[in-house]
């Protein structure tokens, strides 16, 4: 909600808001940020809704028994949720970039924004995670830009079904893997959204993402693997916390050297995608490569938090569902040293859902010598199903030869993590929807 806000404030909105993050004591300077930009906070008791003139705008996960919807009832003022509010806003301007895929999302949403700026477009970005870049001591929390030219980049979420709503002019489709809904209803979903947007950039090295090619009005493709991609790569050199590469355009024959200063070989596919995406509204890949050199990457994507006085390294990383934590994990074991992998699930369902594909990842990416950790999964309340937790997936870690730990208790993980962490380890904190992640993974480094 925090980038909408943003967004909305910058076109002239009067916005408050109600968290029950910030009622729970849990990240109090970015609520102090937000009061100090003008915001009006208040505690979640229904005390900010106070007229019918006010629209309360509340995510998938807010219940009808929260006092601000129960409020909002009582006065008729209209509901919006987040995914409405967004499409509202993107449909509007006159050149809307969608980034839509299972995993990597913000990070090339973030990597095209950047390009987008670069280029002097000037564009208005809407992201999931604080992007570097615009990150600065008067906006330490960053994850929007809002700009005054026509070009509008957003990543759109299927999780939930919203991404139907959306009219982009250009779309981008990464990949298509098991996450928050079926492969069947993901088919559907990307499908129409590919069909709605007059040009779309996808990956041919992904299966699923090919196959839908055939609903495109137009496209753009990339891949490195697909001699058949239109823009691909070449030379690829992985190091520690960068990469390089030659990125080709078959379309014209040319070559053009990539510096990017995020490792692994993930976000040379999410570099792909967005130089795809930048050519699809316009702007020439040698420009969108060029770009691409000065981006310094996302919050918590493989963040490298600092490395102990006793040679351990901290990472901070948004890994949640099996690709993603695949990709983090590629990338830490294309180089030496043991790895403790942190794993905090984003929630009963989701692990529900995914379980024995987020084992499997876990087992077989990480060698004999490495460790998972899991804690439960995160609750903030609510009538979930809390029947199946963290403890099944250690079960199946185990059956599938992989080694891992239930330690229910997060700051008991951090206690084990702390006893089990020699020199040379690379420690990993995984998981999302929880901010106090970061936190956590700072004060892990100062045990370590």
């Amino acid at each position: 909600m925090l980038p909408l806000a943003l967004i909305l404030k910058g076109h002239g909105a009067q916005v408050a808001g109600s968290d029950r993050s910030r009622d729970q004591g849990r990240t109090p300077e970015k609520f102090a940020w937000l009061e100090s930009l003008g915001f009006d906070l208040h505690p979640q008791d229904g005390s900010g809704i106070t007229g019918a003139e006010q629209t309360l705008v509340a995510s998938a996960a807010v219940e009808d028994t929260v006092p601000e919807v129960i409020r909002a009832k009582e006065f008729g003022c209209p509901r919006m949720s987040r995914a409405e509010l967004l499409a509202t806003l993107f449909n509007a301007a006159p050149f809307g970039v969608a980034i839509g895929g299972t995993s990597g999302k913000s990070t090339v949403t973030g990597m095209t924004g950047w390009i987008m700026t670069h280029a002097g477009r000037d564009p208005t970005i809407m992201n999931g995670a604080v992007m570097k870049n615009f990150a600065s001591p008067d906006a330490p929390f960053a994850s929007a830009r809002v700009g005054e030219g026509e070009v509008f980049v957003s990543e759109v979420d299927e999780s939930d079904g919203s991404i139907a709503l959306y009219r982009p002019k250009v779309a981008v489709l990464g990949n298509v893997s098991l996450d928050h809904k079926s492969l069947e209803e993901l088919r559907q979903l990307f499908g129409d959204f590919l069909a709605r947007a007059d040009i779309s950039a996808i990956n041919l090295d992904d299966a699923e993402t090919a196959a839908l090619a055939p609903h495109a009005k137009a496209l753009v493709t990339f891949g490195i693997a697909s001699p058949d991609a239109q823009i691909g790569a070449t030379e690829v050199v992985e190091g520690p916390t960068s990469l390089t590469a030659t990125v080709l355009d078959r379309r014209d024959g040319s070559s053009h050297a990539l510096v990017l200063k995020v490792p692994g070989r993930h976000n040379l596919y999410n570099a792909l995608a967005a130089i795809a995406a930048a050519n699809a509204a316009g702007v020439a890949v040698a420009e969108a490569v060029a770009g691409l050199g000065s981006f310094v990457g996302l919050a918590r994507r493989f963040d490298i938090v600092g490395t102990s006085p006793s040679g351990v390294t901290v990472i901070d990383d948004f890994g949640h569902n099996p690709d993603k934590v695949s990709a983090t994990l590629a990338t830490l074991k294309a180089h030496p040293g043991r790895v403790i992998a942190f794993f905090q699930p984003h929630g009963y369902g989701p692990l529900k859902q995914m379980g024995h594909e987020l084992a499997r990842v876990l087992a077989t990416r990480l060698g004999p010598d490495d460790m998972t950790i899991l804690c439960d999964p995160v609750y903030f309340g609510g009538t979930v199903d809390r029947s199946e937790g963290s403890e099944r997936i250690v079960r199946l870690i185990e059956a599938d030869g992989g080694k891992a730990e239930y330690v229910p208790s997060r700051e008991d993980c951090a206690a084990r993590i702390a006893e089990i962490a020699k020199p040379g380890d690379r420690v990993v904190v995984m998981g999302a929807r929880d901010d106090t992640l970061t936190v956590f993974a700072k004060d892990l480094l100062a045990r370590l």
